[in-house]
């Protein structure tokens, strides 16, 4: 962790300065698993600071079997997953995994882990999904066991979920005194959970019962309302919080103005369908929100600069389906 003085991390007026993720599943539509490897390469080789992996039940690799291999077939780019799904796997478990691959990798990996939000993998897999205040008290006691074992300690706990006796996290993480924690979330539940556990916090939409995101959510303004949040909720510790989201669409245009207009055309038409339409946004709240990229590059970066600006996020993610189009703005930023 690092704190708001920190002249490698953070410019000279006390913002973070930018890291860029990128991420594959493995999947069919990016070549399955044989071409997952080269994938990753490419990121590193564009400049990306990490490569993340999500975690589902259905069509990608395993995210911890994957990363061991990234970590022999990459040499700088930091190894994330986004984000686990905390009923798969035992705590215990999970740390001995996690650290193993932090030793193998040289220090490269960032722990993502959140509580799982799709009820049907679980439900196929045979797994207990339980209520989201079971979802969100069972990573509660994850996160506190596994920053205990990451950092090799014996740990003793006996608690709704979980009990352990006498057990010593190892092997020993390369990093100290531990892998960074991320945990991601859009609720103020989540938000807050994170905000007392993480390192690494990306700042998601919400969604609603039906499992859409909220359109709303989208808003700058929306997102400095979920920061503020996390700020209140995480105290003194704030400045030591590395803040992430995740641009979903990237559209390289001469007309971000057009550009924006067709989206709202689009949404007007159902599409995409995971998206709930809340609120009615205006052409200004397309193009000032912080999941949507719109412009030249030189546009796309200043949009960027402008929501660390206003939001102290600096993380910033793209989609596997986007990592070319976004790779000629990081040399835009970095260092920034």
């Amino acid at each position: 962790m690092t704190t708001a003085k920190d002249s490698s991390t953070h410019t000279a007026d006390g913002l973070r300065k930018f890291r860029f993720g990128a991420g594959g599943e493995g999947n069919k539509d990016e070549g399955g698993a044989r071409k997952f490897v080269k994938l990753a390469q490419t990121a590193e080789e564009y400049g990306y600071d990490t490569f993340a992996i999500p975690d589902h039940m259905g069509n990608q690799v395993g995210p911890l079997a994957a990363l061991g291999a990234l970590s022999q077939a990459t040499s700088t780019i930091r190894l994330a997953t986004s984000v686990l799904a905390n009923g798969f796997r035992h705590p215990a478990v999970l740390a001995k995994e996690a650290t193993t691959i932090d030793v193998l990798s040289k220090g490269r990996l960032e722990l993502g882990i959140g509580s799982g939000w799709m009820k049907e993998e679980f439900d196929k897999a045979g797994i207990e999904f339980g209520t989201p205040g079971e979802r969100i008290r069972r990573l509660d006691e994850s996160l506190t066991i596994l920053d205990k074992l990451m950092r090799g300690e014996t740990v003793d706990f006996d608690g709704e979920f979980y009990q352990i006796k006498g057990l010593e996290g190892s092997p020993r993480p390369r990093q100290g005194p531990r892998p960074p924690i991320a945990v991601g979330g859009g609720g103020p539940k989540m938000l807050a959970l994170a905000a007392k556990h993480a390192d690494i916090i990306s700042v998601a939409t919400g969604t609603t019962r039906e499992g859409k995101l909220r359109l709303s959510d989208m808003t700058i303004e929306k997102t400095i309302e979920r920061v503020d949040r996390i700020r209140e909720a995480a105290g003194d510790r704030f400045d030591q919080i590395e803040l992430n989201w995740t641009i979903a669409t990237i559209v390289v245009t001469d007309d971000r103005v057009a550009t924006a207009e067709m989206a709202l055309k689009a949404l007007e038409q159902g599409y995409p369908p995971n998206i709930a339409r809340d609120v009615e946004l205006t052409v200004d709240d397309i193009l000032s929100s912080p999941y949507l990229a719109f412009g030249s590059f030189e546009e796309i970066a200043e949009q960027i600069r402008e929501v660390r600006r206003r939001t102290t996020m600096s993380y910033v993610g793209v989609f596997p389906t986007q990592m070319d189009a976004f790779a000629p703005v990081i040399p835009l930023l970095r260092g920034e």
